[in-house]
């Protein structure tokens, strides 16, 4: 059987979610992400300020340099997170072969659900008619045989589009004499490369096969299937509970070796990982800290631990770690989960069993306290030391800002 795959992709998703909350942003040059004054990058920005050069990763002091008439918003996840979700419940409508990319963007693997639904097509334009009625957004479609023509198809027609590569012959006819940029996995470093080989069209990779085999090897085999419109990778569904690792992490507006403020923030990002190891059903292992000084020099430290959820476990292994580096001006600073099992065992002797008996109870707190967040929000339920925390962030942005 054919595969039907669709690929479907938010238009300037955070943009567009705060323009659809706030009609008086519609039209104008919007860019989501820091703000000029601070450090940071774009997220995403709307497309009348991609018109001005604009993009995603972009420096933030570049795209005010390129648009200081555009309007600056910092990101609001929970908005953000809440469209998400009501966007992947209408994917999931019509298949439960999905894997999701990102908030906004994901592949969904149609071929054997047709048949309820109707063609790939009328699938496609469901999504898009609900996905404008319901939530009020539009996203670019795409339909291919296979995953790299479905993602090719998506971005043909951007924004608010509709486009199907039916066929490996079509794919060929319809990229032969396009820049190889187009192709999926033909990144900066691949292309140079390609440049100085002379080849800067698709066709002109097929048509010097061995050499780009030569030169890339592996990877060259792969990139002359992608030009030929051979891609057999699957849709492979995604779950939380496969991640192999969950992290947080901020980067600070002014470089700082307070302690107390890098610990609150790793107090907080401990309280979030806690929550989506709960929320999974699942206990991490591994803590590892991330730390990048003020001349950018990164580092990474990790701590194993007995298989835990809590807050507090995490922190602390996060401490650990922070306890063993040098204090420097820190840029950014991270905390990580991983290595997760969804078992909680620990070894019982006669020497620990005082420890298993106080985890137990600590147990029994946490979640009871994960229960009421789940209740109430976690915004709403709050430890001291979370109070603490919060206080003392919101206190150094205050001097900083004075």
């Amino acid at each position: 059987m054919d595969r039907k795959i669709i690929h479907v992709d938010m238009d300037a998703f955070f943009a567009a979610v705060e323009s659809r909350d706030d009609p008086s942003l519609v039209g104008k040059p919007l860019i989501i992400g820091a703000l000029p004054t601070e450090r940071g990058v774009v997220s995403t920005c709307s497309y009348e300020a991609r018109k001005y050069g604009v993009r995603s990763a972009m420096n933030i002091k570049e795209a005010y340099r390129r648009c200081p008439h555009g309007i600056y918003m910092h990101p609001n996840m929970h908005k953000y997170k809440a469209a998400s979700k009501a966007i992947h419940e209408i994917w999931s409508t019509y298949t439960d072969v999905i894997e999701y990319l990102s908030l906004d963007e994901g592949y969904l693997d149609v071929t054997s659900t047709v048949g309820l639904f109707g063609s790939a097509s009328e699938i496609a334009w469901k999504i898009k008619e609900r996905t404008r009625s319901q939530e009020g957004l539009t996203c670019s479609v795409g339909i291919g045989y296979s995953k790299a023509a479905a993602k090719f198809s998506s971005e043909e027609k951007k924004p608010d589009g509709f486009f199907e590569v039916a066929d490996q012959a079509f794919f060929q006819r319809l990229v032969s004499n396009r820049k190889i940029e187009c192709l999926l996995g033909v990144g900066t470093k691949s292309s140079e490369k390609l440049h100085q080989m002379k080849i800067y069209r698709v066709k002109e990779i097929l048509d010097n096969q061995k050499q780009v085999i030569e030169v890339f090897g592996k990877r060259g085999e792969q990139i002359v299937e992608m030009a030929q419109g051979i891609d057999d990778r699957e849709v492979i569904p995604y779950y939380e509970s496969e991640a192999k690792s969950i992290s947080r992490e901020h980067t600070f507006q002014h470089d700082s070796a307070d302690l107390e403020y890098i610990k609150s923030y790793l107090l907080l990002f401990s309280k979030e990982l806690s929550l989506k190891l709960q929320s999974a059903g699942l206990y991490g292992q591994t803590v590892t800290l991330k730390i990048t000084y003020a001349n950018m020099r990164g580092i990474t430290r990790s701590e194993t631990l007995e298989p835990t959820n809590r807050m507090e476990d995490i922190y602390h292994g996060a401490l650990k770690q922070l306890d063993r580096i040098t204090i420097a001006p820190i840029r950014l600073v991270g905390v990580g989960v991983g290595n997760f099992t969804q078992v909680r065992e620990e070894q019982i002797s006669l020497w620990n069993m005082e420890n298993i008996a106080k985890n137990e109870k600590k147990d029994k707190l946490n979640e009871k306290l994960f229960k009421l967040r789940q209740k109430y929000g976690s915004e709403i339920i709050k430890t001291a030391a979370e109070l603490e925390a919060e206080k003392k962030i919101s206190d150094v942005h205050k001097i900083e800002e004075e």
